[in-house]
Formats: structure tokens, sequence, C-alpha cells
């Protein structure tokens, strides 16, 4: 790495930026031509690092050292590449050789072939469903047909060299602000019109000004990374990937409200997250872009890292300030509002990591052609994380706008195993189920409230027909049930209460009037709580209530689970027409529950039956059913 020497000049900033072009100059899309030197790119997010990158990567390296290429090879460990299907992910530059689900035992192949042969090893690309030929990173259409602006350098640059981030034009948004002068800049993202990614969409640009007016000081910067959603995994991977883009939005954050200290917020459960954010925080401060006078001006902002303890609610912004403080994460009520009364009560402002990483970007481009994505009310793009059921899960980064069927279908290559699309769960715990109905409806703020539900981080939980939705709505309350801090009375009381129907309810014994009980218990919170966690918790069970409203009536008319999920109202049956008398049922049921002869037909004692459903996997003729 080259020398960590302070910055005292935006001319010097730029110098650096052509000193370092090199170190990034294989892996543009369009330099796909031979050359001399190679680069391979290893992910080294999260999934990847559980699937054994780290393994991958050393015996690449003894490979390239056996073959006596150490001085034509580089490996570079990257973020999360955000096709978390397929890791561990390896990419050869030059051409964008894609290769995928990589072990230790390919690597002596793919430098053999891929680097000396200058060929590949078609049997680890990556190949579509329903494609025949394997496909370059640039030819992916999981990757092709998103727009990556936030994600741009995630897989692409070494997190961990802050060089490599100032080569691809890190550090020029903040240094085109401060020319710009504090006004200029947050007239900038005033006009951009980017809303809080968060969750609620607040607008940023409004956030910032109404704590730029403020005259008490010292002022606060704070970055909300306490990333809590089931299922969500944007902001860790920004993190893990591009911490300096973090870094730089809170920089320019800073510069238009007149803050002078930061804190990144992110949770402890998080420690490659961490551990590249703080070395991307120390080296920003070697160079001067983190201290007093930044590149040369007036404008100093210093920045450090908090750990949080995986409370949930600490993602409330109040609740937030109050753990750093060293105090309960518990909210408070507002107004006043934390850009007036906020950290220690100081005007501060709180923006999350994705609205950050967007920054830089928005000021380099300018507003205008920020506006280009997205829509009138939405501009940009936004992030989500994919679970569930669909082929290919991951991060996708989309404009504003386009159908929750084309991210599902289009670029997560639809519902596996052939099965059908029944709902998708959006906007986390607190979040709604909408069905199939609403597929082609557009995604941004408006359109997902008129649709009762929400953007919230931008999770995405994507569940087939095989998914009971009182079970999921039941799961989704359990997780912001444990996660109430207890403070009011409408979410402590009001979640519990709720649970215990619902439990009731997927047990087979709900009752009349159980529906209409949890349509007034989710009211009460919804408008009596005093922070968005008891607020929003309910819209799991009213989304799925208006939706799904027949399987609760099934479940509590019939006790009658309809996608056959909740293990209490299954019952287990044999066909007397396709039972063989093989016995193979008979051996396998752990209780005793099959009876009957050699070669005659069985039949299921259904009281002593426990459910497992190994009797069905274990027949062979199909005789065996389940309802």
């Amino acid at each position: 790495m080259r020398e960590l020497k302070k910055l005292t000049s935006v001319e010097e900033l730029n110098k650096l930026k052509e000193e370092a072009s090199s170190l990034v100059s294989l892996r543009h899309y369009d330099r796909k031509e031979n050359e001399e030197k190679h680069q391979i790119l290893i992910c080294g997010g999260t999934g990847c690092s559980s699937s054994g990158c780290g393994a991958v990567k050393n015996a690449l390296q003894a490979s390239i050292d056996a073959h006596g290429l150490h001085d034509k090879v580089d490996i570079v460990v990257t973020g999360c590449h955000g096709f978390c299907e397929v890791g561990p992910l390896v990419i050869f530059y030059p051409g964008g050789l894609f290769y995928v689900r990589v072990t230790p035992e390919d690597c002596e192949e793919l430098i053999q072939t891929t680097v000396i042969e200058g060929k590949a090893v078609e049997r680890l690309q990556f190949k579509a469903e329903g494609q025949e030929s394997s496909l370059t990173y640039h030819d992916v259409s999981f990757y092709n047909l998103q727009k990556r602006i936030v994600l741009n350098n995630c897989g692409r640059i070494d997190p961990e060299n802050i060089f490599e981030f100032i080569a691809r034009g890190g550090y020029q948004g903040i240094a085109k602000a401060i020319s710009m002068g504090r006004q200029a800049t947050l007239d900038e993202v005033l006009k951009s019109g980017i809303r809080g990614r968060g969750g609620a969409g607040f607008p940023t640009g409004l956030k910032w000004k109404f704590m730029a007016s403020e005259p008490a000081e010292p002022k606060y910067m704070l970055c909300n990374a306490d990333e809590g959603d089931p299922g969500a995994f944007m902001d860790r991977s920004i993190l893990e990937g591009d911490p300096n883009a973090v870094i730089e939005g809170m920089l320019i954050g800073a510069w238009a409200t007149g803050a002078t200290e930061g804190y990144v917020y992110v949770r402890a459960e998080y420690p490659l997250a961490i551990k590249r954010l703080g070395i991307a925080l120390a080296q920003a401060e070697a160079l001067g872009l983190i201290g007093d006078n930044i590149l040369g001006s007036d404008f100093s902002f210093h920045l450090k890292i908090k750990q949080g303890a995986g409370a949930f609610v600490c993602g409330e912004e109040t609740a937030l300030m109050r753990s750093i403080e060293g105090k309960r994460g518990m909210p408070r009520v507002c107004p006043p509002f934390p850009a007036k009364q906020g950290l220690w009560e100081k005007p501060t402002v709180l923006n999350n990591v994705e609205t950050l990483a967007t920054i830089g970007y928005i000021i380099n481009v300018g507003a205008d052609e920020y506006r280009k994505d997205g829509t009138e009310k939405s501009p940009g793009t936004k992030i989500f994380a994919v679970t569930g059921k669909v082929n290919n899960t991951g991060l996708v980064e989309v404009p504003m706008g386009v159908t929750m069927r084309h991210i599902i279908f289009d670029i997560c290559n639809g519902i596996k195993d052939g099965k059908q699309f029944k709902a998708v769960q959006i906007g986390g715990p607190s979040g709604a189920c909408l069905p199939a109905s609403l597929l082609d409806n557009v995604v941004d703020y408006d359109s997902l409230s008129a649709a009762g539900a929400m953007m919230g981080s931008g999770g995405l939980v994507v569940v087939d027909e095989d998914t009971c939705m009182v079970d999921l709505a039941r799961f989704f309350l359990t997780f912001t049930q444990a996660e109430s801090c207890g403070k009011c009375t409408p979410c402590r009381e009001g979640s519990k209460r709720m649970l215990e129907i619902l439990e009731r309810i997927c047990a087979g014994n709900g009752k009349d009037g159980d529906i209409e009980t949890l349509e007034r218990l989710a009211q009460t919170m919804r408008t009596s709580s005093l922070c968005a966690l008891g607020q929003t918790a309910p819209n799991p069970v009213l989304s799925t209530l208006r939706f799904f409203r027949s399987e609760y009536e099934a479940h509590i008319n019939e006790k009658r689970c309809p996608a056959g999920a909740c293990s209490s109202l299954m019952q287990y049956s044999i066909d007397p027409a396709k039972c063989k008398g093989c016995t193979a049922c008979a051996r396998v049921c752990p209780v005793g529950a099959i009876s009957g002869k050699v070669k005659e037909a069985h039949v299921i004692d259904t009281a002593k039956c426990i459910k497992c459903g190994s009797c069905m996997e274990k027949c062979k003729f199909g005789a065996i059913s389940r309802s």
C-alpha cells in the first residue's frame, strides 16, 4: 500500500487519484482484452466467508506461488458481490470470467487453465437456468438488470485499501462540496429529493436543513448501522464492501449542517463490518480526510464507531442516541425532534448507511442526473435484500418505480422448485405481506404505502404456496414482541396478546371473535404506541388479514391449515387403493401409529400420530397424503 500521507488540498487528492488508478484499471467493464497482468477478485463478504472464501484464497495463492506467477497475478479480497446464492465467488480479470461455488480443490485447475492457458473452466462458470452457455460477470442477468450506484464499488474494490476507493472517484464528493459552500451543498441534496433509506422515507435534505438552522453547538452527525430486520443485510454489505462511501457521506452531511462530531452506530454482531469500517476510518484520518482542516479548509469533523448490543429498538433514532450516551436504549417522546435536541440534548442528524453511501454520488453527478432514476416523489435507486423461496437470493439495487415482478422473476429468476409465488413480505418484521395480485405494482414509497405496506430498510422475503400466512404473521410478531423495549403499554401488552391469539390459531384452538380482537388490538397499537416499533408491529397481521383472511377463517372454523404447514392441524392418511402393504411406513414411524399386515392396506392411528412426516417421505407409491 502507498504511504498514508496527509492531504492538504484538493489538488493533492486529485494527484493521488491519478496515481492510484492503476490499482483498479483491469476491473472496468470495458477491459476484456488480454493483458499481461491478471487480477483475481474473491468475494470476502460475510456470506462468502462463511462458505470458505478464506481457504479458496489460500489455495489460489499457493498455486500462483507454485507456478512462479506472483509477479503476474494479484489477488484482491473484496466485499460482498451481492449474489449470495452461489458463493464463494471468484472473478478473473481481464475478461471477467465468473466462477461460482469455488472450493480449494478447484484452485489449481483455475490457475492452470484460466491464467496459464487463457481458457475458461466451464464447469465452474455460472449458468443461468434455461441457458446452456456459461456467462461472464458482465453477462449475468442478476447483475446487468440492476442499476448499481450505491453498490457500484462493492465486490469490485479492496475495502481495506483506501487508495482503491480514491482511484474510483472516492472523496471527490466532499472536495466538491467544500468548494461549493455549505448552503449550495445543502441545496443540492434538497434538490435531489433523496428520501431516507432506513424506513420512513423522510426527505434527507429537509432533515439536514432543520439542523443547519439550529444555533446550538456542538452538532452531531450519526449513522444508523443497527440493521436488525430478519433477512436484511444491505447496510452490512455496504460497510464490508465500501466503508469509505459511508464516511464520505457523513463528511458531506457534517459540512452541510455544521456538525463537528459524529458516530457510526453499528451492531456488534457485524464483526467484519466493524473491522473494515475501523480500517477505513484509520486510513481516512491518516490522509487528513477526517480530523481538523480537511483538505486545507476550515472544516473539521471527528468520527467514532459505537458498537450496539443488538437491541432492535435501537434502530429508532432517539433510542439509538440514548444508547450512545450510555443509557438504556428506549425511545422518548417527540417533539423536540433530534434536529433540535438529540444526542446529549444537542442538534443531531441521523441517517442510515444506504442513504449516506448515496450522498457522494449525488454531489459528484448533481441532483438533476441523480433524479433521472426513480420516480418524481421517490428518486434514485433502492437496495433490496431478497431472501426466501427465490432461485437467486442476494442484494438487488434497482431504480425506484420498477415492479415487484421485475425484481423477483427477472432479476432473481423466479420461485424455487417450480412452486407458485404466494406473497412477499416487504419492509422487515414490521412490513406487510403483498399477494400475487400486486406483483405488477410499482415499488416506491407512495405506492407501497397505498397498498398498506412500507419500504422499510428494503428486506424482501419471498414465500411460495407451501407457506402458511397465519404462521408467517406469527413468526414476525414473535420477533417484534421479543424486541419491544416495554416502555409503553400498547406495544408491551398489545403485542403479547396478539401473539397469544396467533399461537392459539396456529395450534388449532382459534375461536370466534379472534380475528376481530386481532384487528382491534392492532389498531390500538398503531395509534397509541410511542415509537415506530409498536406502531408498525401489527402490519404483518393486518396485511395477511387483508389479503389472506380465508386462511385465518380455515384455521379457526375448519381447524385446517390450507398450506399444510401448521403441524397441529395436519392429518396424515393412507389411500387403501394405492397402498401396497410394503410396511415401509410402519417401520419408519417413531411412535407406532401405523398398523397393517404385509401386502394389505395400512392405516394411521391419528390419535397416536405426531405428524413428523417420516411415513410420507418413505412411501414410494404416493399412498400417504397430508391435509
